[in-house]
């Protein structure tokens, strides 16, 4: 953790450069809480207000400079990694080994784009934080239930509609699992999901500028169907409107690979990609479903949620350079799928051998 500290702040350095020679929208978000005309409470909303939010004491009250924000945003990101760190080592006791001699999870978090776009002033840091405290603290929601409640906080206020993917996904993971919760308990925490949905509604549906929408289903597929069309107009754009929706996923996922790169950065992005492409296979077995059928809460809630949030948003994403930084939320869930599912492979064949040792003891 130290190495990958040390690692992460590295690449807040990196963004810090690129941020002098390309278009960021850290300067931004630096200018913005210096608004005169507003105070602290102005900026409490959702998406970039709440960005600016919580920025305004440290610039305002602090007088924290570009760098330093930039600094801090980085620090919230390597929380992010340190949650990603211990969600997998306490549900995860097995080392695995993958291409022979690489540990799996020193791989996972190490991987350079999901560092990139977690170390900079942004919503990219705030929300990752975010989505692995929460996915910490599910694990004991009774004892952790403050770590759970500033996680779905942090998802909400950054991206309202991660935040009910989010919720979807736990409650589809958390009603299918095969852990001994009972019925009633679960009928419990499931209703008050869904009231907190429901209470939240409005702010969910403003995103997408459905709030007062007569007929969600139409005005839904006119919004993706203009925004994929506004976004494959960009110089990176692919037409992922005619694409089937098995091509979207796989653009979605691991694209771009070494055929469309856009760049120097899309080269470094491509490795990483073909990286996300070898460990996706691993799980292309008959014997992972019947994984899933007896996998525990926080891997089905894991797999829902990733599943979900690629399927929604191929619906709007049509530009590589945006799926490059959309897709970092979520890959840390597919990778814990993995990692679970060969860690479950390797057990199996450890008491296979155990077994056969003990036979031929005998």
């Amino acid at each position: 953790m130290n190495r990958l500290f040390i690692y992460h702040m590295g690449f807040g350095m990196v963004y810090y450069i690129y941020a002098f020679f390309n278009a960021s929208d850290s300067h931004k978000y630096f200018i913005w809480p210096q608004n005169i005309h507003k105070g602290w409470l102005d900026f409490f909303g959702t998406e970039t207000t709440f960005v600016n939010f919580i920025s305004y004491p440290f610039i305002n009250g602090l007088g924290f400079s570009y760098e330093m924000m930039m600094l801090l945003f980085t620090w919230f990101g390597f929380l992010g990694f340190v949650y990603a760190y211990l969600f997998f080592k306490e549900n995860i006791s097995l080392e695995v080994k993958v291409f022979k001699h690489i540990d799996l999870l020193t791989l996972i978090l190490f991987l350079p784009n999901m560092h990139f776009w977690t170390a900079s002033l942004g919503k990219g840091s705030i929300i990752f934080l975010g989505l692995m405290l929460f996915a910490y603290s599910i694990k004991k929601p009774k004892v952790r239930v403050v770590g759970l409640l500033i996680g779905a906080l942090l998802v909400f206020y950054i991206r309202p509609h991660v935040f009910l993917l989010l919720t979807v996904g736990g409650l589809g993971g958390f009603f299918l699992g095969k852990d001994a919760i009972s019925w009633k308990k679960k009928l419990i925490i499931g209703l008050s999901m869904l009231l907190g949905l429901f209470l939240i509604h409005e702010k969910i549906l403003a995103v997408v500028h459905l709030n007062n929408s007569k007929d969600l289903i139409s005005d839904f597929i006119a919004f993706t169907a203009q925004r994929s069309q506004d976004l494959n107009t960009a110089s990176s754009g692919v037409n992922m409107a005619g694409y089937s929706l098995p091509e979207k996923f796989f653009t979605f996922w691991f694209r771009p690979l070494f055929f469309d790169a856009p760049g120097i950065l899309g080269i470094i992005v491509s490795l990483e990609n073909f990286i996300y492409l070898l460990l996706f296979l691993k799980i292309l077995k008959l014997d992972f479903l019947k994984f899933l059928k007896n996998a525990p809460v926080n891997v089905r809630m894991s797999l829902v949620l990733f599943m979900l949030t690629s399927f929604a948003m191929t619906f709007v994403m049509s530009n590589l350079g945006i799926i490059i930084r959309q897709k970092s939320m979520v890959m840390y869930f597919l990778f814990f799928v993995i990692y679970y599912y060969l860690a479950h492979q390797k057990g199996l064949i450890s008491q296979i051998k155990d077994k056969e040792l003990s036979l031929t003891a005998a």
